[in-house]
């Protein structure tokens, strides 16, 4: 399949590279070519061309003969590089939602009957977290007779003294300057940023620490496409410590801008290595939990799903230098983009992906080295119900 990514930075470039690996035609757009190419390996021949996300025209120019254009851009484009791969009846895949038109719906969903129309399928929040963790809370929604509540948790740490972004600043500030959305007594509300601090236990080598209520994108989709009665996620980790503490201090707003000092241009690999060889990154570590519950055989039940990400030392000995967020949202998007439903029309969350592709992305998952362990819990009566940390 010919393939154009746009946006070629930590995530982006990988993504290209594993897809190319694929045996994808692969090509690139960048609004800095020559930054993007320092995040491509010594003698890739992968071309990437100068595009900027904010120009359509110039996006429909540098896509011309794609059949799928990958958005790794930030999500803020979401809607000119959906027209554009409809100006282009290419198929469309991105990795997260912006949530500027209705803070409670994925913007991509106003375009599914556009793509109807051009018998293109587009497959939206295809990463990590929003992506692997929707097809849990589906897979989830198929084990129990009923579903009442989702509760996702995610483990973000970078062991440095010096901040070190694992995704491109703008999107890391956007996100932690954006209110969470929250699904209570089925509807939906914004929360307090870092708010309802709770202690969850992870999985090993994590083990408990505090989370708080994040502004994530699956909020924005899962509860439009299976019922439930409550839904929230919440984050955990030494980033969102510091961010929490930024907050309190006055030092995160919207309205005093980005602070590039907090949030440093992401590192190349090169930049990446450097930071370890000096002793500045020892570490960094990602992972998330899935915690649904509802009824199996007139029982209360509670189904819990744990995903553990190969730490930064992990993945640098497979010769990838990159942090752990950014090689599993390249990776679980190279599955998407390997299943990707070609002879569907619309848009589509991964929830709503058919059953066999949701099914072949989890097994390529967990052969690519995501572990993804399920437990689940009956009981005789709801007050004997554990508590999420089971």
């Amino acid at each position: 399949m010919r393939i154009f990514v746009l946006g070629a930075g930590a995530t982006g470039s990988l993504l290209a590279q594993l897809l190319e690996r694929q045996g994808h035609e692969v090509s690139c757009g960048d609004r800095n070519p020559e930054r993007a190419r320092r995040f491509f390996r010594k003698g890739s021949e992968i071309p990437v061309v100068e595009v900027n996300a904010r120009n359509l025209w110039a996006i429909v120019r540098a896509g011309r003969g794609c059949q799928l254009l990958v958005n790794a851009s930030p999500a803020v484009y979401n809607e000119i590089i959906l027209r554009a791969a409809l100006r282009l009846k290419a198929h469309y895949l991105d990795m997260a939602a912006h949530l500027t038109r209705n803070p409670f719906r994925a913007e991509q969903l106003r375009y599914t009957k556009r793509f109807e129309a051009k018998r293109r399928a587009a497959v939206i929040n295809a990463g990590i977290a929003p992506g692997l963790t929707n097809l849990l809370v589906r897979r989830a929604s198929e084990i129990l007779d009923e579903l009442h509540s989702v509760h996702i948790r995610l483990f973000e740490e970078t062991e440095s003294d010096d901040p070190v972004s694992q995704w491109s600043p703008e999107v890391s500030f956007d996100e932690a300057t954006s209110r969470p959305r929250i699904y209570r007594d089925g509807r939906f509300h914004l929360a307090k940023r870092f708010d309802e601090r709770e202690h969850f236990r992870f999985g090993p080598p994590i083990g408990e620490v505090p989370v708080y209520l994040a502004a994530q994108d699956e909020v924005a989709t899962l509860p439009h496409f299976i019922p439930m009665r409550e839904m929230d996620v919440k984050i955990g980790g030494g980033e969102m410590e510091t961010l929490r503490r930024w907050y309190r201090q006055g030092k995160l707003s919207r309205s005093r801008g980005i602070s590039r000092a907090r949030f440093p241009a992401t590192p190349t690999p090169r930049g990446l290595t450097r930071l370890v060889k000096r002793g500045r990154l020892a570490n960094a570590r990602f992972a998330a939990a899935v915690v649904v519950r509802g009824v199996k055989d007139e029982q209360p039940a509670l189904v819990r799903w744990d995903v553990a990400v190969p730490s930064l030392f992990q993945i640098r000995r497979q010769g990838f230098h990159r942090s752990p967020i950014a090689w599993a949202t390249a990776t679980m998007t190279t599955l998407f983009v390997k299943h990707f439903p070609r002879e569907e029309a619309g848009v589509f969350p991964p929830e709503q992906l058919p059953p066999e592709v949701r099914r072949d992305v989890l097994a390529g998952a967990r052969e690519r080295g995501i572990r993804i362990t399920m437990r689940l819990k009956t009981m005789k009566s709801q007050e004997e119900l554990p508590e999420e940390n089971f």
